[in-house]
């Protein structure tokens, strides 16, 4: 496959360098397509940069043109950690149809998952999470999805698609590999109970906005379990990030969308991350583009310090703690890593496809709700789906 054929190089002015050397910045620590610099190969990259100027299918028109801006502030920024190699592939060449453009996406995703190279998208729409998808449909089993918005794109309208009711096609569709769907950041105030409700009858399950900004550190299990996850800049409050369409005046703040960022990239499941909507034609003094450039920063310091580990690979690295649910009459195994201090919950339900037992991210608060016989939520979750 010459990824050549796909991607417009990279065109951009030189960065302005205010605080940093330029030897020092981002943009000068990385591998760039250029007219002079084709893509050649990738086997001694960890992550590639991929722009997507794709606006078709979403009425939020100006968004196409969020990959060069949020791109030149990106480079603006401090190199990244060294052990990383990171190359930016450029910007998708757009075909005649929207959906020449997912079908892109699909065998981009299919190459660098093929070569060990992990793809971080920048949008566009994003109805071009179907298109990551559309490759992980054709190689996985199952997928786990989480969204971070403060709406739920979906719709009662089955035939319809677009930026605001893809999920639909990706979730409900019938004859596709399972899918297990979370959406972090919803606000009650922009969401139909109807489709909350109709996510809990599939046990798909959202997190408030008020719920998470409690304790921001909930997430982190939750992004660590994903496979995919897609990020709507309309998660953030106005005020944080003006460049936006439909924006709300409550969200997640700039630093509490950062660290989503940093802990989906600590995730050691993930397999591709994408940032979307963002409207440089709504921003103010780019104020919104620069966010989105430290979001995705965020993502990759987090990506260059994660840690592979699962209770059963390596159980001497793991303590194991055990508590019986008197209520339930079930027993409850949890894993805390040695290293990372992260805690796992044996999965004690197995299904007809994995006839062994998985494990569950969770947190130290499960831990405490289990220890004062409180039926964790994530064990919960797992005793629907399974039973």
């Amino acid at each position: 496959m010459n990824l050549n054929n796909y991607f417009d190089p990279v065109s951009l002015d030189r960065p302005q360098q205010k605080f940093l050397t330029e030897k020092s910045v981002f943009g000068r620590n990385i591998t760039t397509h250029t007219p002079d610099g084709p893509i050649r190969d990738l086997q001694h990259f960890n992550l590639a940069l991929i722009g997507v100027p794709e606006e078709r299918n979403s009425p939020n028109k100006g968004c196409s043109k969020a990959p060069d801006k949020i791109r030149s502030k990106l480079y603006e920024l401090i190199k990244p950690n060294s052990r990383l190699k990171i190359i930016d592939l450029g910007n998708l060449k757009i075909g005649d149809a929207v959906n020449d453009t997912y079908f892109g996406i699909r065998d981009i995703v299919t190459e660098l998952i093929t070569r060990n190279v992990f793809p971080v998208f920048i949008g566009g729409s994003q109805d071009l999470t179907y298109g990551t998808f559309l490759a992980f449909r054709k190689h996985k089993k199952f997928v786990s999805l989480v969204t971070v918005d403060s709406k739920i794109d979906m719709t009662d309208d089955i035939k319809k698609f677009d930026s605001q009711s893809y999920l639909g096609k990706i979730i409900f569709e019938k004859g596709v590999a399972p899918v297990n769907y979370t959406n972090i950041g919803d606000q009650v105030c922009l969401v139909d109970q109807k489709d909350v409700d109709q996510l809990k009858e599939s046990f798909y399950y959202t997190y408030r906005l008020g719920i998470i900004r409690t304790n921001l550190k909930e997430t982190e299990p939750v992004l660590r379990d994903a496979n995919m996850i897609s990020i709507d800049i309309g998660s953030v409050k106005q005020a944080d990030a003006p460049g936006q369409y439909n924006p709300s005046p409550n969200g997640f703040y700039a630093d509490e969308i950062c660290q989503i960022s940093r802990y989906a990239g600590l995730s050691d499941n993930l397999a591709s991350f994408g940032l979307y909507e963002v409207n440089p034609e709504f921003d103010r003094e780019n104020q919104t583009v620069h966010l989105a450039a430290q979001m995705i920063w965020y993502f990759i310091d987090g990506f260059s310090r994660k840690t592979v580990e699962q209770p059963n690979i390596k159980p001497e690295e793991f303590t194991q703690y055990i508590i019986h649910l008197n209520e339930v009459k079930q027993e409850l195994v949890f894993y805390k890593s040695v290293k990372t201090n992260r805690w796992w919950l044996r999965n004690p339900f197995l299904s007809k496809n994995t006839p062994y037992h998985t494990y569950i991210a969770c947190s130290y608060n499960d831990y405490m709700k289990a220890s004062n016989q409180e039926i964790p939520d994530r064990w919960w979750k797992a005793f629907q789906k399974f039973n």
